[in-house]
């Protein structure tokens, strides 16, 4: 596995991968854990070369959230990363991806608006303008993304479609479905932040999901069913709940009643010091 921090071996070394397949690309923040590792196998399943991006954001961070504390493990992940068999680690500095008067940023409507749009103001600027930039640094034949930020992947394809991307084409940023612990707990680097007590309220988390689902798929009212997954949540454990909504799958617009189209229970919620996010599909 090649290891780079600049942009200009970079794109020497995805040139010379290109010739033999095509270039798959798995954007992290590093901190990597099973559902990282799992996009890997997926690219790696479909014939292509992997390059994994580390890159801690700081344009997705907002005032007074985690970016100091964001676990940063770089031998760590580059270890994990080699036995997986990637072919290229791109791991750049923060003066490689944003040099000295760097004055851009990309903002998506729409799919970008509420939930996390909402209690993170900016975080999606963030996200859209990274991404891009890394589209364009490694320009991949294919890009994967967990299903865990069902918002995130929403917004980076719009933004491919909107930007008329080709590496990759908003068809070939694919979703790949959400990797849980035993328990049923969504796998994140956030879950590190939480105690030993914390780590076993967080279930309750996805359990009252899973019965707010059971309820909406059997005919019960919208609102109704999720004021009582908000009070699950918070009787569970959790200190408080960001968001807990029933989107459309596609465009994410709210509903307040059962659609006919795939739907989405998306919900956001505060233990400890962290701020957890989970989603599961709904059946119409």
């Amino acid at each position: 596995m090649q290891t780079v921090h600049a942009l200009d071996p970079l794109r020497n070394a995805v040139s010379e991968l290109r010739t033999a397949a095509p270039v798959a690309l798995v954007p992290t923040m590093g901190a990597l854990h099973d559902g990282h590792l799992t996009l890997v196998r997926e690219a790696k399943k479909r014939g292509a070369a992997v390059v994994v991006s580390i890159f801690v954001n700081p344009l997705q961070f907002g005032a007074n959230e985690d970016l100091d504390a964001y676990p940063r493990q770089l031998a760590r992940d580059s270890a994990l990363l080699e036995a997986e068999g990637v072919d290229i680690l791109w791991a750049p500095t923060a003066e490689a991806m944003y040099p000295a008067g760097f004055a851009s940023n990309i903002s998506v409507a729409g799919v970008s608006e509420g939930l996390c749009g909402a209690s993170r103001p900016g975080h999606f600027d963030g996200v859209a303008t990274v991404v891009c930039k890394l589209f364009n640094q490694v320009m991949p034949d294919i890009a994967l993304f967990g299903e865990k930020d069902w918002q995130q992947l929403a917004v980076i394809r719009r933004m491919a479609r909107d930007l008329d991307l080709t590496r990759p084409a908003a068809d070939a940023i694919l979703g790949v479905p959400t990797v849980r612990e035993a328990d049923g707990l969504a796998m994140s680097s956030r879950n590190a932040y939480l105690s030993a007590e914390e780590r076993a309220a967080a279930v309750s988390l996805p359990t009252a999901m899973r019965t707010a689902i059971a309820a909406i798929e059997g005919g019960a009212d919208v609102p109704a069913t999720l004021a009582a997954l908000e009070a699950d949540i918070v009787a569970g454990g959790f200190r408080s709940v960001d968001y807990a909504e029933l989107r459309d799958a596609d465009d994410l617009k709210v509903l307040n009643t059962r659609s006919h189209r795939p739907m989405r229970l998306i919900v956001a919620a505060r233990i400890g010091p962290a701020r957890l996010i989970d989603n599961m599909a709904v059946n119409p």
